[in-house]
């Protein structure tokens, strides 16, 4: 069995291979690394259902307005992002991934995501869910320590 410290090696030897292979990505695509985050949160509010806008993104990016609207520019301009407005709100503008970025992401993360389907084939359906609670876990301790240590020093 792996202890905790083992468990948060191998959470960092992941993190940066899967830090590499999207680098390598953005590389191929010349794109900023920021960007490539950008496309991945538009492209994950795509499968939750819940329209992404720009504030949102800058939110979830933590990026000013003003960053926010750059990026945007450099991944509209490359056509891997598409502005629609809103068609209950005309006001709203969403984010949408295109089908260039789509077809481009496929392309490139099919062969991972074929590694990954081989690899993960030894486990059982409850031995995935205990992984998918495991990462889901790992994933919102790491947004909480990082949320605390990006507010502001409390005076004591």
């Amino acid at each position: 069995m792996a202890d905790n410290s083992a468990l948060v090696r191998l959470l960092r030897q992941l993190t940066v291979e899967t830090d590499r292979f999207v680098e390598l990505f953005g590389e191929k695509q010349r794109m900023h690394r920021t960007d490539l985050n950008a496309l991945a949160v538009i492209m994950d509010a795509r499968w939750s259902g819940e329209p992404m806008s720009p504030s949102r993104l800058a939110e979830a990016l933590h990026l000013s307005a003003s960053a926010t609207t750059s990026v945007l520019d450099r991944l509209e301009a490359s056509g891997h992002v598409e502005r629609a407005r809103n068609p209950h709100d005309r006001r709203k503008v969403e984010l949408r991934t295109s089908d260039k970025a789509l077809e481009l992401g496929r392309g490139f993360f099919q062969p991972l995501d074929g590694a990954f389907t081989r690899a993960w084939e030894q486990f059982s359906d409850a031995d995935k869910e205990v992984i998918a609670r495991f990462l889901s876990a790992s994933i919102d301790a790491t947004v909480s320590v990082r949320a605390g240590l990006a507010s502001p020093a409390r005076p004591e």
